[in-house]
């Protein structure tokens, strides 16, 4: 399965302000500082999460972008479907009927999915379910310490020399 880079962007994004732990938003060019990220398109990403409930935001000087709720009730497939939306990833074209493929086909035959559509949607409710099970929270819980401790030290260099 293959997701947009926004999905990317906006799992980081959140994981960053788990780690962050701030109160007051996080201004979202800082957030594309921090992963030289274009901020025009950043910010469609966070909009996205913000219009889906998963982070809040505040215009302004003092304004940015925090998480709307607890990071162990943002799933996965929350910010997932928050960017690329619901639809399934596969859709099936039936290309099986079309052409001289489909003459003198019985006409009960193609009342049920083909056996690539019923592979391709048990693979995608897997991918999905895998998706749902795991949260920002989890994310943030397995990363190292290390990890932690490195994007806490250069978002403060970005605070201070804006």
């Amino acid at each position: 399965m293959r997701t947009s880079e926004g999905v990317e962007w906006g799992l980081h994004c959140c994981l960053t302000l788990v780690w962050l732990g701030e109160t007051d938003p996080v201004p979202s060019a800082r957030l594309a500082a921090m992963f030289e990220l274009s901020p025009t398109y950043l910010n469609k990403v966070l909009q996205r999460l913000t219009r889906a409930g998963l982070l809040t935001s505040a215009s302004g000087p003092r304004g940015g972008v925090r998480l709307a709720r607890d990071p162990a009730r943002i799933t996965m497939m929350d910010v997932v479907t928050a960017v690329e939306g619901p639809d399934p990833l596969f859709a099936c074209a039936e290309i099986r009927q079309q052409g001289v493929s489909g003459e003198g086909a019985h006409p009960r035959e193609f009342t049920r999915p083909c056996g690539i559509a019923a592979a391709m949607r048990r693979a995608e409710l897997a991918w999905r379910r895998e998706l749902a099970a795991r949260t920002v929270a989890d994310l943030a819980q397995d990363a190292p310490t290390t990890t932690i401790t490195r994007v806490r030290t250069n978002y403060a260099r970005l605070t201070s020399t804006t």
